[in-house]
């Protein structure tokens, strides 16, 4: 474990993670940022259909990527004792929880599409122009799930660069065929929204089988046999969602608080909710670093706990810590420069561009509040196993101080869009404080494995 856990290999270790899931989380919110641009040139109804469907996406992503980082806090610290058997069994219940959960997902929306749209709006067209950009991006659910999944485990295993390869030509291809679907050019013909789910459902199809390719060819830990992967029973399922399970409703509540959020912009009309979809892109854009360090706090901290070094694994997070709030300050004076020229891209009223501007400054404002709790929740608590205070942490913060401070500002104090948005923070601010003494207590080094060794 010394390429891992020695001290003097913190740099070299924490770059070789972070670093690619930065990059491919860079490219994806730039493509993201592309896309939101493209589809902005039909019109301000087009940006918030689109932006609406994908909240139908983003609650579904949201439980894969809970699932996935439930399955990663066995994987880091079974990586750390190199027990690769029980990787490929977490591997295997993974892939087979995130079919499930993806067939479900796509039996409610294909049932009921206007259902789920009117859930955001009560616009018509918008309801109309979502529904059938999320007929056609359905299919690519269970490909994401698959891909999700994989992800997550190879990072864990320190295997960052894969993924990112993956994610880097799925991402290029994406938005290649928005370009061509969208506005028909190639002789293509010109589908509007529905050509960018087109876009998507192909990208993410490519991206799946290119992932399987590399981890099968690469022979690692994860090129597991089918028998590998299902190689578990009750006791071992039961084992393992005790662990899983918090992690998973963590990001489950995360996400149904943001849907929340989301419910509030859309009620608060079409070019309220147009100008949070680009701040939000806009967001994700100049958090990849803090993503990335987050990544890397989570897979290192859990193989230094899996092997034992508690003391070092202190260590980490306390440096991550450190790194983040430098990192976060920097970005965050940089989105307030750049916002600007950001919105100048896009084609909306002048009412939309107003409201976007100041939001972003809130953003920026607050980007070393946001970016503290990520790092603290994702990265050292989950990390180190302590996924229980974790999810009682950020549900209790999320839905006792966020949602109902936002709620009170939109539908009681009557504020604009960039006020409600304000509001939301306070629950950042609230869930750093509470995350910074639990870092101080030392408590939340907890070596999740002994569950499942006695197999």
């Amino acid at each position: 474990m010394a390429k891992i856990t020695s001290k003097e290999r913190f740099y070299p270790a924490m770059l070789a993670i972070a670093l690619p899931v930065m990059a491919q989380n860079l490219l994806t919110s730039l493509i993201n940022l592309i896309d939101t641009i493209m589809v902005g040139k039909l019109g301000e109804v087009e940006i918030a259909a689109v932006g609406i469907a994908n909240q139908y996406f983003f609650f579904f992503n949201m439980f894969l990527v809970g699932l996935s980082a439930g399955c990663s806090v066995f994987i880091a610290q079974f990586w750390g004792q190199k027990d690769v058997a029980n990787i490929r069994r977490i591997l295997g219940l993974g892939l087979f929880s995130a079919g499930i959960v993806a067939a479900v997902m796509v039996a409610v929306g294909l049932l009921f599409p206007v259902q789920v749209m009117g859930l955001f709006s009560h616009d018509p067209l918008v309801i109309e122009l979502g529904v059938a950009y999320l007929r056609l991006v359905l299919g690519s659910y269970l490909f994401t799930g698959i891909t999700v999944v994989l992800s997550f485990a190879s990072r864990s295993t320190g295997q960052a660069v894969q993924p990112m390869l993956v994610g880097i030509v799925a991402l290029l291809t994406n938005a290649l065929l928005n370009y061509v679907f969208i506005f028909g050019h190639w002789g293509a013909p010109a589908l509007g929204v529905a050509g960018a789910a087109l876009a998507t459902l192909i990208a993410r199809v490519v991206e799946t089988i290119l992932l399987i390719c590399l981890i099968y060819h690469s022979q690692g830990v994860l090129a597991a046999s089918l028998g590998e992967l299902l190689d578990f029973g009750v006791d071992f399922i039961a084992n393992a969602y005790r662990t899983i399970v918090p992690v998973l409703f963590n990001d489950i509540f995360w996400g149904l608080a943001s849907l929340v959020y989301v419910v509030v912009y859309a009620r608060l009309g079409t070019q309220a909710m147009a100008a949070f979809q680009i701040c939000n892109t806009v967001n994700h854009l100049f958090l990849v670093a803090i993503f990335g360090l987050s990544s890397a706090a989570a897979v290192m901290i859990g193989n230094c706990v899996g092997a034992g070094q508690e003391e070092l694994a202190d260590k980490y997070a306390r440096k991550f810590t450190q790194l983040t709030v430098q990192a976060s300050i920097v970005l965050g004076m940089l989105l307030a420069a750049s916002s600007p020229v950001i919105l100048s891209f896009y084609n909306v009223s002048e009412t939309v561009r107003h409201d976007a501007r100041l939001i972003l400054l809130i953003i920026a404002v607050a980007f070393s509040i946001r970016a503290l709790s990520i790092v603290l929740i994702v990265g050292v608590m989950r990390g180190g196993g302590d996924v229980n205070y974790a999810f009682i942490l950020e549900t209790i913060t999320m839905w006792l101080v966020g949602v109902p401070l936002t709620l009170v500002g939109a539908f009681v104090l009557h504020w604009p869009v960039y006020l409600v948005y304000g509001m939301s923070i306070i629950e950042e601010l609230v869930k750093s404080i509470i995350g910074l003494g639990r870092l101080k207590s030392g408590q939340w080094a907890k070596n999740v494995t002994h569950s499942l060794n006695s197999r």
